[in-house]
């Protein structure tokens, strides 16, 4: 009883209790103006359309949380859609060996953005915002602007089929089960010791070092983390959005604010992946409120901003609080963040 009580306070103190509850008031306003939404085929809809989103935080979570940002994730997901659909053109034997190629691609600028903000003393802005650039620049010389080829019917099926026929939820999308089963890996990740490290590298970065941290490769494993997460949101957004020269064109904002959403602070040290997952899916859940109040769709990047502002905000109001505090050691390497 007590690890449950222990772990009931732990997740509230990382902001999950708070995000869920939102998302649970949010979810009742949309049944209240469409009492339809509830029903499993829509409601297997909307959690295939938040599945890359959610995945998406989960990465972005690893590096914000370290004390980083990744602004590459957006122009890294509409690459990799662009990349497939050259080189699959179609072919369906080509599908599998083009996700390997787009993992390792995803991998190799996660690592390029990981090695220039640590080894190089880079701050993670300016080299993830340089990253966003160079790959928006490259796919569009390579494309000359229009994208060209076709995706497999096999590659679309993540993000467009599932299991068929199940009783009462009619299909259970294959989105749903690659967001769970990831979901699931991150939250055992943060339970082991590159977690505790991570979430002490963030809190506290030198004390961290001193007590034998190895700060600078947990910070470019999470950029890895986040450029593997932005490829499964490519494949899983080219599965049910096809290829657009716009695909992924302004989600590094949209997973940051989900992210902090979720209670993680901008700064590091603080904050639980399911927390972030759950910024995501609310997030994803008030822009469903608003298609369904038919409001414009410009006010999202103002909510959006908005709620980023208020969490520099508290982030900035939090470390006023903490430089008047006696300075205190890393957190135990002990803990089990979720």
């Amino acid at each position: 009883m007590s690890r449950l009580r222990s772990a009931a306070a732990a997740l509230a103190g990382g902001g999950t209790g708070t995000v869920f509850a939102l998302l649970i008031a949010i979810f009742a306003v949309v049944a209240a103006v469409n009492p339809g939404f509830f029903e499993a085929p829509s409601l297997m809809a909307f959690l295939k359309q938040a599945a890359p989103l959610v995945i998406l935080a989960a990465g972005q979570y690893f590096v914000i949380v370290s004390g980083n940002f990744d602004l590459s994730v957006g122009a890294l997901v509409g690459a990799q859609v662009v990349i497939a659909a050259r080189l699959i053109d179609g072919e369906e034997s080509r599908t599998l060996p083009v996700i390997g190629l787009m993992l390792l691609f995803g991998a190799a600028v996660g690592l390029a953005n990981g090695l220039i903000t640590t080894a190089l003393k880079v701050q993670s802005f300016i080299t993830t915002l340089g990253m966003l650039l160079v790959l928006y620049g490259a796919i569009r010389l390579w494309t000359g602007g229009a994208p060209t080829g076709s995706l497999s019917e096999s590659f679309r099926e993540a993000g467009r089929m599932g299991i068929e026929n199940v009783p009462l939820l009619g299909q259970i999308p294959w989105a749903l089960l690659i967001m769970l089963a990831l979901g699931a890996g991150a939250v055992q990740l943060m339970r082991t010791r590159f977690g505790r490290v991570l979430i002490a590298t963030g809190d506290n970065e030198l004390a961290t070092a001193r007590s034998g941290g190895r700060v600078d490769t947990v910070r470019t494993t999470a950029f890895v983390l986040s450029g593997l997460s932005a490829t499964v949101a490519g494949i899983l957004i080219g599965g049910f959005a096809g290829v657009s020269a716009q695909v992924g064109e302004g989600m590094e904002f949209t997973v940051i604010t989900a992210v902090v959403l979720g209670g993680v602070v901008l700064g590091g040290g603080q904050g639980s992946v399911v927390a972030a997952m759950g910024g995501a899916l609310t997030l994803e859940a008030l822009f469903t409120l608003f298609n369904q109040l038919a409001l414009p769709a410009s006010l999202r990047p103002s909510v959006q901003g908005a709620i980023i502002i208020a969490a520099v905000a508290y982030a900035a109001r939090q470390r006023r609080l903490t430089s008047r505090k006696p300075q205190r050691e890393a957190r135990p390497l002990t803990a089990t963040p979720s």
